[in-house]
């Protein structure tokens, strides 16, 4: 066997997958999903194929044109972090047709209850599958480098609507016929419905996605719609406003990377208990209610997920050793947008902020020197555990060297071809330093491209960001330390991003008086913007203000999105105090249930490490 990725049980001398055909029946009351999958290889083979799944229940696996039954087993005992390997015979056959069901506990589904819902009448379920979460749907390659076509029939109760990373067909009532395997009495229910979607273009399984509730949407823009739950009225309007701008973003995004290949660029935003900032699944981006500051710089994040259009989607790491060429890049990209429409100092206060993290993430794998690696080894290491801003931030510093190296103008030119030389395929990093040095010649003579790509830490010949906005906020940030609290008229203009600049760049903990007199001032804690409310909280905790703890309690209470949980999860259990260990404790006991399965896992093991 020869595996070509190491979260995967896909071996690289067999035959990838290029389609699925799925049909899914949603069955809110236990949160599991009956379903079938019609796998479509790429050749015949003859062999033992193997496929990944976690948490899923095989009914039969059938020979599609004969519907006889072919041989299969399952691990018995499930890997950590692959699941189960699904072995099946074939003799010749290109498709196999599996039925099967998913687990209550499936790691890329969050079922919510009418009660965790804007409505408090009717359930919702979203996927989260990247990073290899796509197997507990159903079972699959599921590696980046097995780029898939589908089309998806989704049976949902009909007062429910579901929305897809795929384009929608129509919805119309359920066919006794296309019920398959299923229950056709279930099927056909007078309750239910079916959505039809179609994914006409080959996507990496983690980018496959769905959502079903009670929605509703406005229109923002000729390829936009911003999708709620049709109960969160004020959200929806706050979306609408803060997302206004999407339309420019998108042909900003055109001018500098080329045609925009997707059709759509549609917006849900999720419950509170999304863990991501955004997921960049095509035509249906997802994005936290966290994102929405009421300033239109929450409109950065679509930017970026926007940005992914062309490299992410587009263009996709092969594994996720290489996942650098996925946020890199896109980090690049989304910074280039924001320049153009939000303005050069905008760019360079999310430059600052992004170089502050990554030094942070330095410090955060000083013991594990391999996760600063752009390239790094992951055999054995599950990817939701290492997952940091060094892919995305170094990632980042690494193109502009190269901008920097050969001009933006050329850059640009550079940037385009690649584009255009490898949409809709998976790549590794060697293979973009080849075709680097292939276009850019002599450039491996002017920049350390081995260093970059597999050196640890921080190349000297990185670029801390430099502006007079930049400047001036690390210099008060400086005063602080001296026990120096900004003047009001110096922070009469700021908004969320300069005082997260502010606030990250502080000692790890201060005087608590000092702290105290600084949210006195400006209410930091009780920002609407979680970006600074949470970097206020962790210097809080950091600084023994326990006077904070229920703030503190509240917001974890509050939001799922994982670049919350786990700075103010690891303070409260680094701070030292048997009451700091004892509140993390209780939190997430009490607040578990409401976080989604990644993010449970994240803090698990945060808590079995520190307590």
């Amino acid at each position: 066997m020869a595996p070509i990725d190491p979260h995967s049980f896909t071996d690289s001398s067999h035959p990838l997958t290029t389609h699925v055909s799925l049909s899914l029946y949603l069955d809110f009351s236990t949160s599991i999903i009956h379903a079938s999958a019609l796998l479509t290889l790429s050749s015949p083979f003859s062999g033992n194929l193997s496929l990944d799944s976690r948490s899923i229940s095989i009914t039969t696996i059938l020979d599609p044109q004969t519907l006889d039954p072919l041989p299969y087993s399952v691990s018995a005992n499930p890997d950590p972090i692959r699941g189960s390997e699904i072995v099946v015979v074939l003799t010749g056959q290109s498709q196999l047709l599996l039925v099967y069901s998913t687990s209550p506990s499936a790691s890329a589904l969050q079922w919510l209850s009418p009660l965790q819902t804007f409505s408090k009448t009717h359930p919702y379920v979203y996927t989260q599958c990247q990073a290899v979460h796509a197997r507990s749907i159903f079972p699959c390659q599921d590696t980046p480098a097995a780029r898939i076509r589908y089309d998806v029939v989704m049976n949902v109760p009909s007062s429910l609507s579901a929305v897809m990373s795929a384009r929608h067909v129509r919805r119309r009532l359920p066919l006794p016929e296309e019920s398959k395997h299923l229950d056709a009495s279930l099927w056909c229910a007078e309750d239910r419905v079916v959505e039809e979607f179609v994914m006409e273009q080959p996507i990496p399984p983690y980018l496959f996605a769905f959502a079903v509730g009670e929605l509703g949407f406005r229109e923002v823009g000729p390829r936009t719609r911003v999708y709620t739950e049709s109960a969160a009225g004020e959200v929806l309007d706050a979306a609408a406003l803060e997302f206004a701008g999407t339309e420019e973003m998108i042909r900003q995004g055109e001018k500098l990377f080329g045609e925009y290949d997707w059709e759509r660029f549609d917006l849900l935003v999720l419950p509170p208990s999304f863990p991501y900032g955004g997921m960049e699944n095509p035509r249906m981006v997802f994005l936290t209610p966290t994102v929405i500051k009421g300033d239109a710089t929450g409109a950065q994040v679509v930017a970026h997920e926007l940005a992914h259009s062309w490299t992410g989607n587009l263009i996709t790491n092969i594994n996720n050793e290489h996942f650098w060429l996925n946020e890199g890049f896109t980090t690049y990209a989304e910074r280039r947008i924001v320049e153009v429409v939000q303005g050069a100092d905008i760019a360079t206060l999310n430059m600052g902020i992004g170089w502050r993290g990554l030094k942070d993430e330095m410090e955060r794998f000083k013991d594990n020197l391999e996760c600063t690696k752009l390239k790094n080894n992951q055999q054995g290491v599950d990817p939701d555990d290492v997952y940091s801003q060094v892919p995305y931030e170094k990632g980042f510093q690494f193109v502009l060297r190269i901008e920097r190296q050969v001009g933006r103008t050329a850059f640009d030119e550079f940037l385009k071809k690649y584009i255009a030389t490898f949409k809709f395929k998976s790549i590794d990093t060697d293979t973009f330093l080849d075709f680097l040095k292939a276009n850019i010649p002599g450039i491996e003579n002017e920049i350390n491209l081995q260093l970059w790509t597999e050196g640890v830490g921080i190349p000297e010949d990185a670029y801390e960001p430099v502006s007079t906005i930049y400047t001036k906020i690390i210099s008060l940030a400086e005063e602080f330390k001296q026990g120096k609290m900004p003047r009001e008229d110096e922070v009469a203009e700021w908004k969320g991003q300069e005082w997260e600049l502010y606030l990250e760049n502080l000692p790890k903990s201060c005087e608590p008086s000092q702290v105290m007199a600084l949210d006195k001032r400006y209410r930091l804690a009780e920002s609407k913007d979680y970006e600074v409310k949470v970097s206020f909280l962790q210097l809080a905790i950091s600084s023994k203000c326990r006077e904070y703890h229920g703030e503190v309690e509240k917001t974890l209470k509050t939001v799922g999105r994982m670049k919350y949980l786990r700075p103010l999860f690891n303070a409260l259990a680094q701070a030292g105090g048997t009451e700091e260990k004892q509140l993390a404790k209780q939190v997430f006991a009490e607040a578990r249930e409401t976080y989604h399965p990644i993010a449970q896992g994240v803090v698990e093991s945060i808590l079995s490490k520190y307590i």
